[in-house]
């Protein structure tokens, strides 16, 4: 299952070609321009530019290219509307960093060629529409000057830049718009100074804030003199509280300011003068000017009201008339509209009909028309933070316990459905609904648990906050919610969704109780910042409560105890390494005290060089003091040189893999142990010089060193330098060893290496006679503070491409050979046996070792096309894979996310333990009966020929 989407969509233009199929042209915060069908939303084409190509500006020139504005600026493109094809790309440099601005005048022609106005870096360019090419540019390099608009006014050859200089200056610059020459600069200071972003009202007229955000001043520069005039605040808003921010607008004569209490909508009248038109204490979207003739601009306003939001079309310079207002219907868990973007069309009576494109606080994205909602897209999908599962419930005596089924009145209307469809009475609207009831009835699609654990709800929670369920079967969503305790507050200002956690996990014996997940957040993006935890129900998506917390949430260690309510226990570390303990019960309490003094942790600090161990000391003092409340103390601590060794990547195992066994048997027949802890750490560093871009730095001034690492006791088991290598460096963690990607600066290539660490203190078990009288050590106790006697196996090997992601494959009890699932630079995941990351492998291998499975020894890892478990789709903007284990054995479940999502199932060792979905029970029924009957025929036969033996 493969499902696209785009990202939150934050600049649209419509295109006004009136033959084809309508549609709109979109550019989003993952970096992505698309075209959408107007009637269904359906991507028509989409292009993922990379993760530091910000998208700064489009537009469409001449009605069938798309122009593209993106870095800061410095790559401007042309697409082919229809298709999607680039038809050209140029570099814009400039002298220094600056805002940057793309205009597609409709009228501005040089040389019968249209002329594309930019500014970026410092610089004006006119460049051709048709090829790209710079037809002259003209520097700004003050350093103190700042653009703030570039305007064009329609019917002129004119471009004025204007902006501020030293924050008290404002500086106009008039530029002849065919050849870039200065006709005229003028400058005039304000001493209060400027602060914010301005507000074009006019082609020749800007409203901007003074420093302290208490003056307006509508700064004009009609025919190059600049005029000031200063109107304070609190003439036109009298209950105003905090400071004053404008609204960035295009709407003529128009612009809108908003304070923590309210909105204000200021029309610019004669010589400066401001008038309120409109405040509303509402939370209200405007949209840019569009123009529906020569001089007539609209713009739609849409408020929120309830659970309705209020969609109003005005022309700018007719504030008290509307050319529509309409009342929409709109779900709560979208949360607050973002985005307007209008586009209008000439109704069968001649009049103007107007569509509008919204986009959510959830990142949704929805097209309105009539009064309607007509199609909507949960692009929120395309930025997961982070992924857990719940087990579907279980089905008692053929109903199901899930609260999210169908109610009976649903039920009934389906049976009416199905009957009409029967007598042949169905519409083809009722024909299209059985449809979409069968397919939810199926037996993939089903609410409830299926004996091989293939249904399963993905629970991901995105970057707006927003926590969605999707079904595993069909990839549908079962419910979504936007999170309270991550909306904006006065408490809360910037919140921000940092990882979820399994909370709830009820057994058969407490299956009254709905699973909960834990969602984890904090008020701002610095790790000193209050914690918020929200408990959700992941059957029916309710958020059963939420907790703003009086300290940070710097790490999050999930204990492996659980109460008598399956509630698992979680251990919170804030900034002042104080341990917190949830939930807040006695019963967990009590628990976490029995296991107190086994109970270790590790912290890493990147920028430092440090990893750090950790144990609980006692109960806290001072202010923070409660009984659920501990203090920390350090046991050990890795010190790495900063001058040459710098952290890049550190992993460890899952906490719930299953490992079948600790015993390996070899091509001799000998037996090797694995080292199996949940306390080993791998641990990357690099030489400092080493961790910028790869081939930034020669083979002899980077390395790469590689660490197994105790987290208990702070001993270092392993350690291994490859020279002249470098990051980036993707890793996991399975078992006893760990494999790592990295870039071989000596050879040119990828590289891949495993490490494998065996147990022997263990390597005397290979006595059958001392496994049987019980004298071998297998069972006894291990403490990680006596010295561990391991040994390590090693290899690397050449590998092809480069990685965005690695993960492992994981079954129920970990029989089944395992897989590397590798998320290649083509956003395509890779399935990869780890036979072939064996270290064992020899260029001869003896006939022993073939029998056990050892590969001959290459220098070069294989691609093999089939191996693709995308297979020729791709999951663009590719972040993470995870993998879910089945019930069934043999299969494992995974999900792939970017901007993209993919899910599928994997059968590492093949099905083994099941049949396929192709077997032909049909035939079977037709051998057994066969065979059935051969045996009887032949019976017969055989009784006969003795009869007739007898008689003779």
């Amino acid at each position: 299952r493969h499902q696209q989407y785009i990202g939150k969509v934050k600049q649209a233009v419509f295109s006004s070609q009136r033959a084809g199929r309508k549609r709109v042209v979109v550019s989003t915060e993952e970096n992505v321009i698309a075209s959408l069908d107007l009637r269904h939303g359906e991507i028509f084409w989409r292009h993922l530019l990379g993760a530091d190509d910000v998208i700064d500006g489009i537009d469409i020139g001449l009605g069938k290219y798309v122009i593209t504005l993106s870095s800061g600026g410095s790559i401007l493109r042309s697409w082919n509307l229809p298709d999607g094809q680039m038809v050209w790309e140029s570099s814009l440099q400039g002298p220094k960093h600056s805002k940057s601005f793309l205009l597609v005048p409709t009228n501005l022609k040089f040389d019968k060629d249209n002329v594309l106005v930019v500014f970026s870096n410092g610089r004006l360019h006119a460049i051709s529409c048709i090829d790209g090419e710079v037809l002259w540019k003209k520097d700004f390099e003050a350093e103190s000057f700042e653009v703030q608009q570039v305007i064009q006014p329609p019917g002129s050859d004119l471009i004025y830049v204007v902006g501020f200089a030293a924050s008290y200056q404002f500086e106009m610059y008039q530029i002849n718009a065919k050849n870039g020459e200065l006709l005229k600069h003028e400058s005039a200071s304000f001493s209060s100074g400027f602060s914010g972003e301005v507000s074009l009202v006019s082609t020749e007229t800007v409203v901007a804030l003074d420093s302290t955000g208490s003056i307006f001043l509508t700064i004009s520069f009609q025919d190059g003199k600049i005029g000031f005039q200063q109107t304070p605040i609190s003439n036109l808003v009298e209950d105003s509280l905090g400071p004053a921010v404008i609204i960035p607008s295009s709407v003529s004569g128009i612009f809108a300011i908003k304070t923590d209490a309210v909105t204000v909508f200021i029309r610019v009248i004669g010589e400066g003068k401001l008038e309120v038109v409109e405040k509303t204490t509402h939370e209200i979207a405007v949209s840019d000017a569009l123009s529906i003739s020569e001089d007539q601009e609209a713009f739609a306003l849409i408020q929120h009201a309830s659970s309705e939001i209020h969609l109003t079309v005005k022309l700018a310079h007719d504030w008290d008339g509307n050319l529509l207002k309409e009342s929409i219907k709109m779900d709560r868990q979208r949360g607050l509209v973002h985005k307007v973007f209008i586009n209008n069309y000439i109704r069968t009576d001649r009049s103007y009909g107007f569509r509008v494109l919204i986009a959510m606080e959830d990142h949704s994205l929805l097209l309105l028309q009539q009064g309607e909602i007509v199609w909507s897209r949960e692009d929120g999908l395309a930025s997961i933070i982070d992924v857990t599962t719940s087990e579907l419930p279980v089905e008692r005596n053929g109903v199901s316990v899930a609260k999210v089924e169908h109610n009976l009145f649903e039920w009934l209307k389906g049976h009416m459905l199905k009957l009409k469809g029967t007598l042949m009475l169905a519409s083809p609207e009722d024909m299209a609904a059985i449809q979409s009831m069968r397919l939810k009835s199926s037996e993939k699609s089903k609410m409830t648990r299926d004996h091989n654990g293939f249904r399963k709800l993905l629970i991901v929670l995105t970057r707006a906050g927003k926590l969605f369920a999707l079904h595993t079967g069909d990839g549908r969503i079962v419910w979504s919610h936007l999170l309270r305790s991550l909306h904006k507050s006065e408490a809360c200002q910037s919140p921000i969704g940092l990882n979820l956690y399994q909370w709830q996990v009820p057994h058969h014996h407490a299956m009254d109780e709905n699973p909960s997940v834990l969602v984890v957040s904090r008020c701002g993006p610095s790790s000193d910042t209050p914690g918020v935890l929200s408990f959700v129900d992941t059957y029916t998506g309710k958020e059963l409560s939420s907790l703003s917390l009086d300290h940070a949430v710097v790490q999050v260690i999930p204990l492996p105890y659980t109460d008598s309510t399956e509630q698992r226990l979680h251990l919170l570390i804030n900034a002042d390494k104080h341990a917190h303990l949830y939930p807040k019960t006695s019963e967990a309490l009590s628990i976490f005290k029995r296991e107190f003094l086994n109970i270790y942790w590790y912290s890493v600090e990147d920028q430092n060089g440090i990893i750090k161990g950790h144990a609980l000391k006692c109960k806290c003092t001072g202010k923070v003091a409660d009984e659920f409340c501990f203090d920390t103390r350090d046991l050990w601590s890795v010190v790495f040189p900063s001058e040459s060794e710098k952290i890049v990547a550190t992993v460890t195992r899952k906490l719930n893999e299953v490992v079948h066994t600790q015993a390996k048997v070899v091509a001799d027949q000998d037996v090797m142990y694995k080292y199996i802890s949940r306390n080993l750490l791998f641990v990357a560093t690099v030489a400092p010089k080493g961790s910028g871009e790869i081939g930034s730095v020669t083979p002899e001034e980077s390395w790469l060193v590689a660490y197994l690492i105790d987290t208990v006791t702070g001993r270092i088991l392993h350690r291994v330098t490859h020279h002249g290598s470098q990051g980036p460096v993707h890793a996991v963690f399975s078992e006893n060893w760990v494999v790592y990607h990295y870039f071989n600066l000596r050879a040119h290539r990828y590289e891949m290496s495993v490490i494998e660490i065996y147990d022997q203190s263990r390597a005397d078990n290979k006595d059958v006679w001392k496994l049987v009288l019980g004298k071998h050590n297998l069972t006894s106790p291990i403490s990680l503070f006596s010295r561990p006697e391991v040994i390590t196996k090693s290899q690397s090997y050449f590998f092809t491409h480069s990685l965005k992601a690695i993960a492992v494959t994981s079954t129920a009890k970990g029989i089944t050979s395992k897989q590397l699932l590798l998320g290649t630079i083509g956003d395509q995941v890779l399935a990869l046996d780890k036979r072939f990351l064996d270290p064992r492998r020899t260029v001869n291998p003896t006939q022993a070792e073939k029998e056990e499975g050892i590969i001959p020894l290459t220098d070069s890892l294989p691609i093999i096309p089939q191996s693709y478990v995308t297979h020729a789709l791709r999951v663009e903007g590719l972040r993470g894979i995870i993998t879910v284990p089945a019930k069934l054995e043999s299969t494992t479940l995974v999900f792939a996310h970017g901007v993209d999502l993919f899910f599928t199932q994997l059968a590492p060792s093949r099905t083994y333990d099941s049949l396929t979905e192709d077997f032909s029970y049909a035939l079977l029924l037709i051998t057994i009966v066969a065979l059935v009957a051969a045996i009887f025929v032949t019976w017969r036969l055989s009784e006969r020929k003795e009869l007739q033996e007898k008689w003779r």
